[in-house]
């Protein structure tokens, strides 16, 4: 008789919910030094369900020393390589324990490369096992659980594995190797000290972003003039532009506007058109992530933890996918019927579950592990503000898949004035469908012109020539960024979000419309005399289709970990052969970044910079101006005493002081101006002011 079976869960909110659904009603929850995991009885066989807390194990290095290139790497308990992941330790021994009284293993990890490193290292390394047994499921509902221990895989999917671990094995090998090689340069070239490190996947991330930079920074305008008709139509007031959108020459423009003074104008041509709209197809996590941005400012990052939280909670399926596609099998009407018990939903489910066939609308992406992202059909309870709107999103999306396409009309108005042509257009929706099912988050330009005719005269209200110039490259959003980054096959679904948030979080490019900075623009400029190589767009991907080929059993992993050694072993030598160069210029980077930083703007006194300083005397910091000493100006302003403050390049239209932003750990962020007095605080919390600046003795 075997002991027990032990089924390895990712984190401790999935074991809860894989628990409960496996049970055949026998559950105890135990506690453990801080830990827990569940035993529960199934066929009347014993199982153990234990949660880790994401990774267990990092890489190390083996041997002593902080040379380069090193590539000499195992695998070790996290909670031993940082104190920071001191938490892991109780998770660790819990699993340990566990794994000494069964005899049997399943990993039920996401099904996807990081989860089954998780998977495999625990198996490995505490159950000290070469294989498992695997569940593969992409929602934590009763039902695909108990489905999927029922037809579970006798063993990992050992490709997916080691095409995990290849990731992991060339971020250590870049991340510690590009990091000593920057910081020997630093220390023996520079003036400061700093830790510089740029990873396999940001180099080019934030390569890609300088060169749009530099598009930006180094365009011209140019001067155009455009004419502005404004009419009425049925007393209804509109506006058309000249034909020639851009006139370069001044002299075009008045001529024009001189032809059409005191003239007569006749629509000359209307055109109408019906068209189809499709509905969108269903979420994978990139759409997901654009789309929640542009609706609501969500960061791809914060977008991906909400989603996250909703699949562990069984409300959606694993949002991580690539797949635009929701195949039969996953019981869609079924899940239109559990979604029909939600009053928002019950109107659309209802139209649904009527058609005689439910036929998504689908795009062409596909993904091994997982369909698209869709609702479960789980009644959910107690989401946050965030949370419902994510949800929600989700729904209608899912809903809109497979609803009639809508009808729109678009119209075309011709005007003529003397022989100058003026255009105007618009659309208007004639059937809603499916954007009824997507209510206010569909976005649509709707323009309604009244029934005109070729002939009928317009009456002109104003004439404008308008002075203007073209315009530069756009910088990307945070939602636009993503699909560039997919196309060019930079990153992962997985990975990008967090790639983005570290070039933020380490100062390489900053605001929501994404700006390089001066440290990220010097930085790329440091590497592409040093070490270009890093910055190889064509490098990445070449690495990323490597592993891709080993996920699919056709390239052998410790072939391509050889190749990248090589290649960064070259790199390496090209720093080397660089260093006084390399060292010299991100010194200077470093300096002009940390002085950007503690700078926030310029005094309204004596417009010297203010500057975050620190008082020996009160132990607290402050911004003093430091036009102090050649100027006299003793300007200065209170600031909350913890936390991150960061510059907006923007002035109080109350006070003229600079506007700043506030981060503070644990807290939300705010937004406040230097003068502690100004009009705008009045309505701040009183009962909380010792969170907000307090005023400073002059």
């Amino acid at each position: 008789m075997p002991k027990a079976t032990l089924i390895i869960s990712e984190k401790p909110s999935a074991s809860e919910k894989i628990a409960k659904a496996l049970s055949d009603g026998y559950m105890k929850k135990i506690d453990k030094n801080g830990a827990f995991y569940f035993e529960i009885e199934r066929n009347s066989k014993k199982f153990f369900v234990v949660p880790a807390v994401g990774h267990l194990f990092g890489l190390k290095q083996k041997g002593k020393g902080a040379g380069y290139p090193r590539f000499d790497t195992a695998w070790y308990k996290t909670f031993s390589i940082s104190k920071k992941n001191e938490y892991a330790k109780k998770y660790y021994e819990n699993m340990e324990a566990v794994a000494k009284e069964c005899d049997d293993f399943i990993v039920a990890t996401d099904y996807d490369q990081e989860g089954s490193v998780i998977g495999y290292n625990i198996v490995k390394l505490i159950c000290n096992r070469e294989n498992a047994k695997r569940m593969k499921f992409s929602t934590l509902t009763t039902q695909e659980l108990n489905d999927s221990l029922d037809n579970v895989s006798k063993q990992m999917d050992l490709n997916l594995v080691n095409s995990g671990l290849t990731r992991h094995y060339l971020d250590w090998y870049y991340g510690i190797n590009l990091s000593r090689a920057f910081t020997k340069s630093l220390k023996t070239h520079g003036t400061v000290f700093n830790i510089v490190s740029v990873g396999r996947v940001q180099a080019p991330m934030l390569y890609f972003l300088a060169k749009r930079e530099r598009e930006i920074q180094q365009f011209i305008p140019t001067p155009f003039w455009n004419l502005l008709l404004k009419f009425k139509l049925k007393n209804k007031p509109f506006e058309a532009e000249y034909e020639e959108k851009q006139m370069f020459d001044e002299k075009k423009a008045d001529a024009v506007l001189k032809s059409c003074k005191n003239k007569k104008a006749k629509i000359l041509e209307v055109e109408k058109k019906e068209t189809e709209k499709k509905p969108p197809f269903p979420f994978n996590l990139v759409a997901l992530q654009t789309e929640a941005y542009n609706l609501f400012g969500y960061s791809p990052k914060q977008t991906s933890g909400i989603a996250q939280h909703l699949y562990t909670h069984a409300y959606i399926s694993y949002p991580r996918t690539s797949s635009q596609q929701l195949p039969k099998s996953l019981g869609l009407d079924s899940i239109i019927k559990k979604l029909s018990k939600i009053s928002e939903y019950k109107k659309f489910c209802d139209i649904l579950l009527s058609k005689p066939e439910l036929k998504p609308n689908e795009g062409k992406k596909t993904d091994p592990a997982h369909p698209a992202i869709y609702p479960t059909g789980e009644i959910p309870k107690d989401l946050t503000g965030p949370q419902k709107k994510l949800y929600d999103l989700i729904v209608r999306r899912f809903l809109s898949c497979f609803a009639e396409p809508a009808l729109r009309e678009s119209v075309r108005i011709i005007i003529d004035i003397n022989s100058n042509k003026f255009k105007t257009s618009g659309s208007r929706t004639i059937k809603k469908n499916w954007i009824e099912f997507y209510g206010s988050l569909a976005k649509f330009q709707e323009v309604s012109f009244p029934e005109v005719e070729k002939g009928e005269e317009v009456k002109v209200t104003d004439l404008l020539k308008l002075d203007k110039e073209t315009l530069p490259p756009s910088r990307y959003s945070q939602g636009s960024i993503l699909k560039e980054l997919e196309d060019r096959m930079i990153g992962t679904k997985a990975t990008r979000a967090d790639i983005l948030q570290i070039l933020y979080d380490r100062g390489y490019i900053r605001s929501k419309s994404i700006e390089v900075t001066k440290f990220g623009m010097e930085l790329i400029n440091t590497l592409e005399k040093v070490c270009a190589d890093i910055l190889s767009e064509t490098l990445t991907r070449q690495f990323e289709k490597d592993m891709e080929q080993i996920s699919l059993g056709k390239r052998n992993m410790n072939k391509v970990l050889v190749q990248a050694q090589s290649v960064l072993t070259d790199v390496l030598k090209d720093i080397d052969s660089r260093s006084e160069i390399l060292g010299e210029n991100l010194s200077k980077a470093i300096i002009e970044k940390r002085n950007y930083e503690q700078t926030l703007g310029a005094c309204p006194s004596c417009q010297s910079d203010l500057k975050i300083m620190f008082s020996p005397r009160t132990k607290k910091r402050f911004v003093g101006c430091m036009g102090y000493k050649d100027k006299g100006c003793r300007t200065g302003f209170p600031i909350p005493l913890k936390g991150k403050l960061e510059r907006t390049d923007k002035v109080c239209e109350k006070c003229h002081t600079p506007i700043i932003y506030c981060y503070r750990i644990g807290k939300k962020p705010f937004k406040m101006c230097l003068d502690p007095n100004c009009e705008t605080k009045k309505s701040w919390n009183k009962t909380k002011k010792e969170e907000k600046p307090t005023s400073l003795k002059k």
